[in-house]
């Protein structure tokens, strides 16, 4: 079993703007954002975490930064081209206000896997290539760290949907029902039988009790982080 932390990046210019930024180069953090990153860093500094792994882009490097910040050990911080922003083709650029009058708008939101943007990827192929991703580094980080090794991958906000959307077993068709705000904290385990969606778009919160490993799913719920029995108990 290993813990992955998905975070999105904080809130960038383009999110303050209104405009679809898509992959378009130097997106950055505004005050927001940075100040959200920050907060985020501060959380995950109660876990130690085996690795950072960052969509390329300049947003997600801030927010990456901001949580390398507050680790004490020295986990890996590679990026991860296959985690970058879907590719959104003639939209990007665009004010959502005006992309919301397209046809097509109402195929993602309604039929998200059919949907292909225009001179871009399709929803699908986006999923796909972040979850193919996640299980990568996820194997990479077992086989060096053990199995219960935790670590975050900083994306973006429909990135980090899809990739829930596969863990809980939904068709993507069905993802847009999740929502994940700017630096949020997302949390899914894969254990050996399947993924176990823990918390989503939490904004804060204690993240200690993820230093503890529950082995599989508890019948009847368990009881919950923070009440491991003390040694000695009946």
């Amino acid at each position: 079993m290993s813990t992955v932390i998905l975070v999105r990046h904080g809130r960038s210019t383009a999110n303050a703007d209104g405009v679809l930024a898509g992959r378009t180069p130097g997106i950055e953090l505004d005050e927001t954002g940075r100040e959200q990153a920050e907060r985020t860093g501060r959380r995950l500094g109660a876990v130690p975490l085996v690795g950072v792994v960052s969509s390329p882009l300049e947003r997600c490097r801030q927010t990456a930064n901001a949580i390398l910040a507050h680790q004490t050990g020295s986990p890996t911080a590679p990026t991860e081209t296959a985690l970058t922003e879907c590719d959104y083709g003639d939209w990007q650029g665009r004010k959502i206000a005006d992309l919301a009058n397209e046809d097509l708008w109402t195929v993602v939101q309604r039929h998200p896997a059919a949907a292909v943007f225009p001179g871009g990827e399709s929803l699908a192929a986006m999923q796909a290539r972040a979850v193919a991703a996640v299980r990568r580094h996820l194997a990479a980080f077992q086989a060096t760290h053990g199995s219960a090794a935790v670590w975050a991958v900083v994306s973006h906000g429909d990135l980090i949907k899809s990739i829930l959307a596969d863990a809980l077993g939904l068709h993507l068709d069905l993802f847009q029902r999740i929502h994940v705000h700017p630096a949020s904290v997302s949390i899914v385990r894969y254990t050996t039988a399947s993924p176990e969606v823990v918390a989503m778009n939490t904004d804060a919160g204690d993240l200690s009790w993820l230093r503890e490993q529950a082995s599989e799913a508890q019948v009847g719920g368990g009881a919950g982080p923070g009440h491991a029995r003390a040694s000695g108990d009946s």
